[in-house]
Parts: structure tokens; sequence; C-alpha cells
């Protein structure tokens, strides 16, 4: 997945849950992985794990930084960066999902593109 080039990342829809998975299960694929507790406190003493979920982040900011059209109301990409900030929030990356909350946040506020309730879930994914 992280080979996947730019058209790839954008118009396959069933990867990011693999790359950031989420307690709660997705509507979207719903046999990719959920955390749990162990799977969670793993992340936390492995830093190989947290080197793998570093490394799917920074491929996903390229992705996000090659390219404005994901700044438009109502884009799938949305919801995919908010799955981003809670997972890396979750998983020990709280730097990253700071860096990622900042970058977006600070794009849609010179471009617009994003809702208010988008605005809102990309607080409440870092808080």
């Amino acid at each position: 997945m992280l080979r996947f080039d730019d058209a790839s990342l954008e118009h396959v829809h069933d990867f990011i849950q693999w790359l950031f998975p989420l307690r709660e299960r997705s509507g979207a694929n719903p046999t990719a992985p959920r955390l749990d507790d162990e799977a969670i406190a793993a992340f936390h003493a492995r830093p190989e794990l947290g080197a793998n979920l570093r490394r799917s982040y920074e491929r996903m900011l390229a992705f996000y930084k090659a390219g404005d059209g994901w700044l438009t109301p109502g884009n799938h990409n949305h919801l995919r960066l908010t799955r981003m900030m809670i997972s890396l929030r979750t998983l020990g990356l709280r730097d990253e999902a700071l860096e990622l909350y900042g970058y977006v946040t600070g794009l849609a506020s010179q471009r617009g593109g994003v809702t208010r309730d988008t605005l809102r879930y990309w607080n409440d994914a870092i808080s």
C-alpha cells in the first residue's frame, strides 16, 4: 500500500483502515483490523510498530501535500484524515497527529473547501 501511486491512493478505498486502524469497525472495510487494548499497548512498547505507522503517515502526508483536490466539501479524504489523526494519537504518535491537523486546517483556512462540521471532527480527533 505504501507503494501505491497517488492515483491509487485517491481511487482505492479499502486500504486506509489497514494503515490507520481504530477501535471501531469500519463500515467501508469491515474485515480490516481493529485496535484493542493489547494492540495499543504493543504500539507503545514496540518502537518498530510506531516506525511503520510513521512511514504510513509520511506517505499519506506526501499525498495530501501533492495536490489539493481533497479541499472540496464532503470529499472522502476528510474521513481518511480524521481516521489518521485518531489512529496516530491513539497509537502514540501525537506529534504527527498534531502536525497533520495543523497542515490540513491551515490549508483549509487559506483555501476553503472544508465544512465547519469537518473542522469539528478534526478538532475532536486530536483532543
